[in-house]
């Protein structure tokens, strides 16, 4: 496995905790953004991360808030404009970091943080080459749909009825960029056997098709 370094990002108001990987050679570098209550931590956000580690994919699991922040009211976390500004920020940063400078860029974003990655990816055109949305509520990006420019992949467990319904809207919206996944079986977390593993191996070959450099 590719040697993992602890770094922060510089954001307005402190500095994001962050995880980043860069295997030699890397294919390209994938951001991700993780849903309301979770952090860089999150054990379904790093399993995902391993296999595109070994598909040759760097990467970058990030706290959205600063850990004072990470204490302050709930409402934070669910401030989709700032958590945008915060992987726009990270984005930014990505290139002056040596092992990951001029490599293509894509977003993997999780329930709510799968709508800042939307956001992120409107406001970042020209960089954000793909994007992987995984239970996402895009719904919550609504604004910013129709100034997406990256092929997206809405991922949605079947047995996640309300989520399905707010992907395929948004779908409807992204038009020709967007293909709607959906797992069978699996809930809004992923947790049944095999769930997690149909995410990664669809958002690798996602990233595959749409990240080439």
């Amino acid at each position: 496995m590719d040697a993992l370094t602890d770094v922060a990002v510089p954001v307005d108001g402190g500095l994001l905790a962050a995880t980043l990987s860069v295997p030699r050679p890397a294919r390209g570098m994938v951001v991700f953004a993780h849903g309301s209550g979770s952090s860089r931590h999150s054990p379904r956000n790093q399993a995902v991360a391993r296999y595109l580690h070994q598909g040759g994919y760097g990467t970058v699991l990030l706290d959205l808030l600063t850990e004072p922040e990470d204490q302050a009211p709930e409402e934070l976390r669910f401030d989709i404009g700032l958590l945008a500004d915060r992987l726009v920020a990270t984005l930014d940063w990505l290139p002056t970091q040596p092992d990951a400078a001029g490599l293509p860029v894509g977003l993997f974003g999780a329930s709510t943080g799968a709508a800042a990655a939307l956001v992120a990816a409107a406001r970042r055109t020209g960089v954000v080459r793909a994007v992987v949305s995984r239970g996402g509520r895009p719904d919550l990006a609504a604004n910013a749909l129709d100034s997406v420019r990256a092929p997206t992949l809405l991922i949605v467990g079947g047995d996640d009825h309300r989520v399905i319904e707010l992907n395929e809207r948004a779908a409807a919206i992204l038009g020709s960029l967007a293909h709607t996944e959906i797992v069978p079986g699996a809930s809004h977390l992923f947790t049944e056997p095999g769930t997690l593993e149909q995410v990664a191996t669809h958002a690798r070959d996602w990233f595959d098709r749409h990240m080439r450099v």
